[in-house]
């Protein structure tokens, strides 16, 4: 599956985007937050694609300026934070040098119609750990909203715990602030 903003191609990760994929998760300024360690070498990231980023419903979000990924973003079914078939939870990074142009709120927006359009789905949550700005923010934009707070949350790729918030929008919520019906498309 293919999706496409104005400025994004979404698409699935190939073990050919380890340079860039490195090239920007080797920066401890875009996992730590996120809840990973930075990327050590190129065969890191690549192993990294291999077992993790290529799966069903994670997308490099690729710049159709240069053709090349500046980030990822995904859609995860049956986490710790759904319980029902019909809901997803959505995940993102970008490189820092993207910071602030609007990219992961247009590529997250996108994935939101996919997802309330194209998969069914009810409604999509999202997570954040506490001092995570950035990720908070995304989420606003794009209309998810505060569901609940925990203390405690486990951090198993850096050994720790931290404070985490979750936020969801609904299919519903998602229309209003679209003014439209996901069915409609």
């Amino acid at each position: 599956m293919i999706l496409e903003t104005k400025r994004l191609i979404l698409r699935p990760w190939e073990e050919t985007d380890a340079e860039e994929c490195f090239k920007y998760s080797k920066d401890p300024r875009v996992g730590l937050p996120c809840g990973w360690a930075a990327h050590t070498d190129v065969e890191y990231s690549r192993r990294i694609i291999r077992e993790i980023l290529a799966v069903p419903e994670t997308y490099a979000m690729v710049l159709k300026s240069t053709g090349l990924p500046v980030g990822s973003i995904s859609l995860h079914f049956d986490t710790d934070l759904t319980d029902k078939e019909n809901e997803c939870e959505m995940g993102y990074w970008i490189g820092v040098p993207y910071w602030g142009q609007g990219l992961t709120p247009e590529a997250a927006n996108e994935l939101l119609r996919h997802a309330f359009c194209d998969l069914g789905v009810t409604t999509v949550f999202a997570g954040y750990f506490e001092g995570n700005l950035k990720s908070r923010r995304v989420q606003e934009k794009c209309g998810f909203k505060f569901r609940w707070a925990s203390d405690d949350v486990p951090v198993p790729a850096l050994g720790e715990s931290r404070k985490g918030y979750v936020t969801a929008v609904t299919k519903e919520e998602w229309e209003s602030l679209n003014g439209r019906s996901a069915n409609a498309d």
